[in-house]
């Protein structure tokens, strides 16, 4: 499903993996990321997404508008995660908010691993 702006001239409908892509790259901003993870990490196993792939990462719900985001990360090992995941959703929401003038009721961080860089 799309979201939709409406104004007096037309609607403007913006694709969930617009969304998704917007997110992505917000995220792969932030310090202490070392990527987006595949959705489901069943039995504990999960695949980090190259960059082209990044919005598999995230899930987007959209409704009215208003838009619920959902990320999957890897963090990297030595930050504290509250403090990367607090930046993610900081830098998620105004990213979104600023480039598709919708407003951001959520952002849920799912972190599926912890990574040692070298």
């Amino acid at each position: 499903m799309a979201a939709k702006l409406e104004n007096e001239l037309g609607n403007i409908f913006i694709d969930n993996e617009v969304i998704a892509s917007i997110a992505g790259i917000s995220a792969m901003e932030c310090y202490g990321l070392v990527g987006m993870a595949t959705k489901s990490a069943a039995g504990g196993l999960f695949e980090l997404l190259r960059k082209e792939n990044m919005s598999k990462g995230v899930k987007v719900y959209t409704d009215n508008n208003e838009i619920v985001i959902d990320l999957f990360i890897v963090v990297e090992f030595g930050t504290r995660i509250s403090v990367v995941a607090n930046n993610i959703i900081d830098k998620v929401k105004y990213n979104i908010e600023s480039l598709t003038g919708m407003e951001v009721k959520k952002v849920n961080i799912n972190v599926q691993g912890v990574r040692v860089e070298k």
